[in-house]
């Protein structure tokens, strides 16, 4: 790994990020997203959204980190169902009666709830309750399992800062052997795919360079900014604050960790804002764990992947009253057919 290639000495950092989907990435400006769907038929599909005004809130070290954690998982589960439904509505039925009956049946509730209370808060339902679903999974995995799994050690070992070791490192590897699974899925890959597009294409813009595919190529797939550093940078951190608390009972560790995800959420996010716009070598070794699972949460893409991370890309370089839209896209992120809102 070639760390000038990834902390590039005149590149300017911009705030701009962004998130694979599926069959396509949603990049996240300064005002607004720009979500690009790769349809079946190879065109592009296209949505900008204006951002929520910025709160008090995101001025204030590790609190801005907390919220900015929680607004990510809401915008990216909105935008993941987005995708979703988009290639839905683009897909031909297999069995058209079979389908029709199928979809009936599955929507009964939505069809109710929608009656009863509005389209708009069918779909806030559906985001949240995803989002909901997401974190108790997390949590149940990855927090809860662990150190239940190493209550098992004690009978082995009194001393805590062992214990604690043990279960921080138990929690990487299982995160580590989730993501070699699901990286084995075609599905999943091809989103890894997208995800090493929007890294290249980002590196491309930060070093001034027309955003084209072969321009996008000569960069890495990873990059110190990313949200799979972020994931490390949790994990790390968490190691060390839970280490701090000794080893109580199990339930006490359990509420323990439940309540230091925030403080652990925060002060990760500003790791990662120090690493997105430094270079220097303490910097460099605390990124290095993420940058390694990073070779594995990204592939190389094809110039199919990075067409649609540089539409996205340059329709969020608009300027603030460009109205947002809805529709098919041509390649430099510019609406064709649509609507505009």
């Amino acid at each position: 790994m070639d760390l000038k290639r990834i902390f590039i000495k005149d590149a300017c950092p911009t705030k701009i990020g962004g998130q694979a989907i599926i069959e396509g990435i949603m990049m996240r400006g300064a005002d607004r997203t720009a979500t690009v769907i790769r349809l079946p038929d190879r065109s592009l599909h296209i949505k900008t959204e204006k951002l929520p005004k910025p709160r008090k809130i995101n001025k204030i070290p590790v609190l801005r980190g907390v919220a900015a954690f929680v607004s990510s998982l809401v915008i990216g589960t909105k935008i993941l169902m987005y995708s979703a439904d988009v290639l839905e509505a683009y897909e031909e039925p297999e069995d058209e009666n079979g389908e029709k009956k199928q979809k009936e049946s599955e929507g009964r509730f939505s069809a109710w709830f929608a009656r009863k209370f509005g389209e708009k808060a069918l779909w806030n339902l559906m985001i949240y309750s995803s989002v909901i679903f997401a974190v108790i999974f997390t949590v149940g995995i990855f927090i809860v399992l662990p150190t239940a799994l190493v209550n098992f050690c004690h009978r082995f070992t009194e001393n805590e800062i062992i214990l604690n070791l043990i279960e921080g490192l138990l929690r990487i590897v299982m995160f580590v052997m989730y993501i070699v699974l699901i990286r084995r899925m075609s599905d999943i890959r091809r989103v890894f795919q997208f995800h090493g597009a929007e890294h290249k294409c980002i590196h491309c813009f930060e070093n001034g360079l027309e955003l084209t595919p072969a321009n996008c190529q000569q960069f890495y797939t990873l990059h110190p900014r990313c949200g799979t550093s972020f994931m490390m940078f949790v994990m790390v951190i968490s190691l060390v604050l839970f280490s701090l608390l000794g080893w109580p009972n199990l339930v006490m560790r359990i509420v323990s960790r439940l309540l230091l995800i925030p403080v652990v959420a925060g002060l990760s996010y500003e790791l990662l804002r120090w690493a997105g716009r430094s270079d220097g070598i303490v910097v460099k070794v605390l990124s290095l764990p993420g940058l390694y699972l990073q070779k594995l949460t990204t592939c190389e893409p094809d110039d199919e992947h990075l067409e649609v991370a540089i539409a996205a890309m340059k329709a969020v370089m608009v300027s603030e009253d460009t109205p947002t839209f809805t529709g098919k896209c041509d390649l430099d992120g510019n609406l064709i057919a649509g609507t505009e809102e």
